[in-house]
């Protein structure tokens, strides 16, 4: 009875599997319909900069009810993208069909002062989602991909205690220490809107199990349930979960899983001390916490 009851669930996960791949198919090989047209975004994926914006951008293209802005945008972060108007922003947006969600993704949003009533002032009902990780983490992958440009440009650049130390205290005009003060940006976006409308996803778990994080995005997004685990997979060589998706398989690309910059161990718990108060603020704002150092 028990083997008849595990073949009845393998066999209909596997027919939801190979049902969703024939509708990605479909949806890719049909030319679009007369109706489909470039719409503002029902969602927005306001960052954190380094903090797993573009690996949730791509889950969230799994499911055939959204559309998604390949490049990030920065209308609301750039005066000189801004003043273009909401008639260019929505040019940028990828062409949809009525009742499908169109989401864009910009993490510079999060820290621009203006940016919240920016948004707002485009629609008041859009739907935010903020994916956060350990800030002292972000804060080395954010110098980590700076290092990485700057090098690429044959160009010199500071070690990071350097910068991150000054005197033996911590640097707080580093730049990409104020990135990691969440509760300051979160604090300008609950100005604006409420705090139901902005959705927060451990940035953690979704790296580490996709599947569950997901499906929390896709209860808030009002979205039917259409991603599944048969979605993704995890690739020992890259060390994380690709994505599954019309038969084909997509990895994020080389600078995901990029080693950090070396940070000692004396400045890294220096950071983590600094930034105890900064992330109680935080996890009171949100009504939650994280295993965060």
């Amino acid at each position: 009875m028990l083997w008849t009851l595990l073949l009845a669930v393998l066999l209909l996960l596997l027919l939801h599997t190979q049902l969703y791949v024939c509708l990605r198919e479909l949806r890719s090989a049909v030319p679009p319909a007369a109706n489909a047209t470039q719409r503002l975004p029902g969602a927005i994926i306001i960052g954190v900069r380094k903090g797993g914006t573009r690996a949730l951008l791509e889950m969230l293209n799994l499911h055939p009810d959204v559309e998604v802005a390949k490049a990030e945008v920065h209308f609301f972060n750039l005066d000189e993208h801004y003043r273009r108007g909401l008639g260019w922003y929505r040019a940028q947006m990828p062409l949809s069909l009525p009742g499908q969600l169109t989401v864009e993704k910009t993490p510079g949003y999060f820290t621009a002062p203006l940016a919240p009533a920016r948004v707002r002032a485009m629609n008041r009902d859009v739907r935010l989602l903020l994916i956060v990780r350990d800030p002292a983490e972000r804060l080395v992958s954010d110098y980590t991909q700076v290092l990485h440009n700057r090098r690429q440009r044959q160009k010199p650049y500071q070690p990071l205690e350097e910068l991150l130390l000054h005197r033996g205290q911590i640097n707080t005009s580093y730049k990409a220490l104020q990135r990691s003060l969440y509760h300051q940006h979160f604090s300008r976006w609950l100005a604006h809107f409420p705090r139901d409308q902005i959705h927060v996803v451990d940035g953690e778990a979704l790296i580490g199990d996709p599947f569950p994080e997901l499906r929390r995005v896709e209860r808030f997004l009002e979205l039917p349930p259409r991603i599944a685990p048969s979605n993704f997979y995890f690739n020992t060589t890259k060390g994380f979960y690709c994505l599954l998706s019309a038969g084909h398989d997509k990895c994020l690309d080389d600078s995901k899983g990029r080693p950090h910059a070396p940070l000692s161990t004396t400045a890294l718990h220096m950071l983590c001390r600094f930034f105890r108060e900064p992330n109680r603020r935080f996890f009171n704002m949100v009504g939650r916490s994280f295993a965060w150092c």
